[in-house]
């Protein structure tokens, strides 16, 4: 890369990391408080069975994305969906039709994980592989400061536990995201030629191609936890331990921190000295710990629980940020479909442990959930073990 274009570059990804914040702002604030807004509708047990009805959408959605992008462009998708994303969050905060908030909540989650794959995108045609990791976890760092930024003002939105404040607030948080992407057009618009793979051949070289599964594996038993503290944890900790949501707010801040200081770092020590898998292993371990902790404390201590939070998340960081590193090396921009695959993860993870966090609640206590995730995880070593180090 060329010392000019390696100035275009960084400016650009300047750019794409504000965005990252503004849209993690808006995606993050509604969040921790959607169960509990779908339960004063719906009822404990139906929640999961929404989520996994979102889910399934998504995953489809998602499958078909890379058609759309090679039709209409990246950037003319991102604006888009970003669009669609305001009038759903709108639709949610003023709409107390239960089928009307179905359909705004099917849009809201379908429109997150597609914008997230157009921002994807963007990032990845201004990197370079020997400083992905860098790139990469910077991206999610900036990305993860607004997922801190939001659960405090959701706290504070939500102390009446009415949720209609906080999808106007993530609605208007959206705003200035759509109108910066809208005015750096020129910058954003690429002319990358993508490969014409499709599905079926995608599938194929997956499963033939031991790196590329094995951090697809790993990415996927994330997801699952990250369904599980986004649907079930919020749930537990304000109907079950009691917590209010201004506690909660600030519990759910603190918890992130991790996401903030570790991932660079991980990155960084990614591209130059360890190997992801021994970053990936330790992390993997810590989260396991951490759900295990979840299932067997009895403590309703404020302290003890945020303690127990920020452990989960030291472990997800790291877990995380070798994820996007290690897949990124192994990938370039011109591989759309497996990209766009890749992503199924999210709304894969969210559906498994949607539909086991639904089966429990139906089954047994909701604390059982924390266990059950703990031992899928432990898949996870196993897939590590399968892949390189990329150094």
């Amino acid at each position: 890369m060329s010392a000019i274009k390696k100035v275009v570059a960084k400016k650009n990804l300047k750019l794409l990391y504000f965005l990252a914040l503004l849209l993690a702002i808006s995606t993050a604030l509604p969040t921790y408080i959607q169960s509990n807004f779908l339960e004063g509708f719906i009822g404990v047990s139906m929640v999961g069975l929404f989520f996994v009805l979102a889910n399934v959408i998504s995953f489809f959605c998602i499958l078909i994305f890379p058609r759309f992008i090679r039709r209409v462009s990246n950037f003319n998708l991102a604006m888009t969906i970003g669009i669609i994303s305001l009038v759903a969050l709108l639709g949610l905060s003023f709409s107390s039709n239960i089928f009307l908030i179905l359909i705004f909540f099917i849009f809201a989650t379908v429109a997150s994980a597609l914008i997230w794959i157009n921002m994807d995108l963007f990032v990845e045609s201004f990197s370079n592989n020997a400083e992905t990791g860098k790139i990469r976890t910077l991206f999610f760092t900036f990305m993860n400061a607004g997922w801190i930024i939001s659960p405090v003002l959701a706290g504070y939105l939500s102390q009446d536990n009415t949720y209609s404040q906080v999808y106007l607030v993530a609605a208007l948080a959206l705003l200035p995201f759509l109108i910066l992407l809208f005015s750096r057009r020129q910058q954003l618009k690429n002319k990358t030629v993508y490969d014409r793979m499709n599905l079926s051949q995608t599938f194929i070289f997956l499963r033939r191609n031991l790196n590329l599964r094995g951090i697809f594996v790993i990415a996927l038993l994330l997801q699952i936890f990250y369904s599980a503290a986004v649907v079930f944890i919020p749930l537990y900790l304000h109907q079950y331990i009691g917590f209010s949501w201004n506690s909660l707010g600030l519990m759910f801040s603190i918890m992130l921190v991790p996401f903030v200081l570790l991932e660079f770092p991980a990155g960084v020590l990614a591209d130059k000295y360890w190997g992801e898998k021994e970053i990936l292993s330790f992390g993997l371990f810590v989260l396991i710990l951490s759900l295990a902790l979840f299932y067997i404390t009895s403590s309703t201590s404020i302290f003890v629980w945020t303690a127990l939070l920020f452990l989960s998340r030291v472990g997800a960081s790291l877990v995380e940020s070798m994820r996007e590193t290690y897949f990124f090396k192994i990938v370039d921009i011109e591989n759309l479909q497996i990209i766009n695959l890749f992503r199924t993860t999210g709304p894969l993870g969210y559906l498994v442990g949607s539909a086991i966090g639904a089966t429990i609640t139906l089954l047994l206590p909701l604390k059982f959930i924390f266990i059950f995730v703990a031992v899928i995880l432990l898949i996870g070593f196993y897939y590590i073990y399968t892949i390189e180090d990329t150094k």
